[in-house]
């Protein structure tokens, strides 16, 4: 598989003290929604024999194209990238968080995985490989421009013919609200014409803001699966067509309607070995991301459409879909670092170079303090290594000590958004380490103190941050000097990148100047939630909906385009 690998990490209790910050599995044939409770932003899901993939938006961090498994689509397991790093490599050797990769769609065809995505900057590209765990090809520029996105192949097993659909980003292209599709060579390297508009959602009344489609046949259509109204406050679309070339019906399938599901939309449909329909989707949940519900989906006997969900709402508790008995699983969030190795749950902030991580005997990561001028502002950072948070409330904690007698040398525990707030040391002009807390607020370009320093003697602490509801961060620190945990500031309220949810940072820096400034060294990171009780007052196959937040007609949104 392409890019760093990482190292696998075997999964913590699912209940009780010391609990995954999120299992959607209930343990008794039913699931919870969030199936996938952190940003996997842009979902798409295929199955191969009694497997299902997917993949998800990775933007500019470093390695892209999450690669997940699952034996039932309730559970889930990171099992690496597809994408060692996006091209053209030097467009991201700084943090590009809204650019990149976005919306990719993976298939499987002729024997092999293929993964199709739009960069808004470059184009429609495309990787492919024998098995899902590579090797990858490098990236193929398939279709070259501005503002082409969110792109979809189809083989179709029929005819032998080949097609690709993509959408439009306005910010590059000044082109939105429609869909252009083309013939494709079936080894998915050219594109047979100069495409043509297949769905022009300005012809639509009420629609806006059309991008994210998924490509299908079924029943004698071409189906497309697509997303409008925004990102926040949208819904999901179907339109259908005997020719590929349109023209194409439309149809509503998937919306908010009673629930407090805001925007569901945008994701993957996939069949079962039973033959069972379901649908994977986003919802955009602020500073969380954009997180993953699975909705059960069946076609109309009558008008052949399809119904997703609870009669085109979304459902919060489910029965599962029917496959083999498996574990409880989840991706992994804790990590102790064996040999230096970071997890696959880890991504860079941009192009890693050689010689950030130092790999050595015991369990830790130890990271070199990189010299930067940057030092002051870790949105501008590429050398943080970042992960999801991993459900709406949890604690992480990490054990590091700095080592470096450089003055101005750091390191810490991040929540890195469009705002930022770490806790950490720094040696100081004196020599001597301190605990230090410092932030940032979205229009700031500096840190600055958000608790005053105290001494951390030993130059080592441990650091903890509680995620509670709304992403209120509230840190605390052990710093050695026999007073135990102590909290830190006031509490930080997360913010989101621009398509991006917040992140969990580790990172070590030192002013500019030459030489070598040290290392730091974290271990022992680990997540934890409460655990989770399945509701007695429901009926496994109901759907927990709150009817507090009626759907309204939708607003114009800002959408990634």
């Amino acid at each position: 598989m392409n890019g760093h690998a990482g190292h696998e990490n075997p999964a913590t209790a699912t209940t009780g003290a010391g609990a995954r910050p999120w299992t959607a599995d209930l343990g008794d044939g039913t699931y919870r929604n969030p199936v996938l409770n952190a940003d996997w932003s842009d979902p798409d899901v295929v199955r191969v024999g009694d497997d299902y993939y997917l993949t998800a938006s990775s933007f500019g961090r470093v390695p892209g194209l999450p690669l997940l498994h699952s034996g039932d689509l309730v559970n889930w397991t990171l099992i690496g990238h597809a994408l060692e790093r996006p091209e053209p490599a030097a467009d991201f050797a700084v943090p590009r968080h809204d650019r990149g990769v976005w919306a990719p769609s993976i298939r499987h065809h002729a024997g092999r995985f293929w993964i199709f995505w739009g960069d808004p900057d470059h184009g429609v590209q495309q990787i492919n490989a024998p098995s899902i765990r590579g090797p990858w090809s490098a990236p193929h520029l398939l279709k070259a421009g501005k503002g082409l996105i969110d792109a979809c192949p189809l083989w179709d097993e029929e005819t032998g013919e080949a097609y690709l659909v993509h959408a439009w980003a306005k910010s590059r292209s000044g082109v939105k609200n429609r869909l252009t599709g083309h013939r494709m060579s079936p080894d998915g390297r050219e594109l047979l014409d100069d495409g043509r508009t297949l769905v022009d959602a300005d012809l639509i009344p009420g629609w806006f803001t059309l991008e994210g489609p998924k490509l299908y046949r079924h029943d004698g259509y071409f189906w497309i699966l697509a997303p409008a109204g925004g990102v926040a406050t949208g819904w999901q679309g179907a339109f259908r067509s005997r020719n590929f070339s349109g023209p194409y019906e439309e149809r509503v399938v998937l919306a908010q309607g009673s629930t407090d599901v805001n925007g569901p939309h945008q994701g993957g449909w996939v069949r079962t070995p039973e033959g069972e329909d379901w649908f994977l989707h986003f919802q955009d949940r602020g500073p969380y991301g954009r997180v993953v519900h699975l909705q059960p989906m069946r076609w109309d006997d009558r008008t052949g459409w399809p119904v997703l969900g609870d009669e085109g709402e979304p459902v919060r508790v489910h029965t599962k879909p029917t496959a083999p008995a498996g574990p409880v699983e989840a991706p992994a969030t804790d990590d102790d670092f064996p040999g230096g190795r970071y997890g696959k749950q880890w991504q860079w902030t941009a192009v890693p170079r050689p010689g950030w991580t130092v790999e050595h005997a015991a369990d830790g990561l130890r990271l070199t303090c990189v010299r930067t001028p940057y030092a002051h502002d870790l949105r501008a950072l590429p050398n943080v290594l970042v992960q999801r948070l991993p459900a709406e409330t949890f604690t992480v904690e990490v054990g590091m000590a700095l080592n470096s007698t450089e003055p101005g040398a750091k390191a810490g525990l991040a929540v890195l958004g469009d705002a930022f707030s770490w806790l950490g040391l720094e040696r100081g002009g004196d020599g001597a380490v301190r605990l230090v807390h410092r932030y940032a607020e979205s229009v700031a370009e500096h840190e600055r103190d958000a608790a005053h320093a105290r001494p951390a003697p030993e130059g080592r602490a441990r650091l903890r941050i509680e995620v509670t509801p709304g992403a209120r961060c509230h840190f605390a620190a052990d710093s050695g000097d026999g007073t135990g945990f102590r909290p830190s500031g006031q509490v930080f309220a997360a913010t989101p990148w621009r398509w991006v949810g917040a992140l969990l940072g580790l990172f070590a820096t030192a002013p500019e100047g030459r030489g070598s400034a040290g290392t730091a060294d974290f271990t022992a990171f680990r997540a934890t939630g409460a655990g989770y009780r399945s509701p007695t007052t429901q009926a496994p196959t109901q759907d927990a909906r709150s009817t507090t937040h009626p759907h309204q007609p939708p607003n114009r949104e800002m959408s990634r385009s």
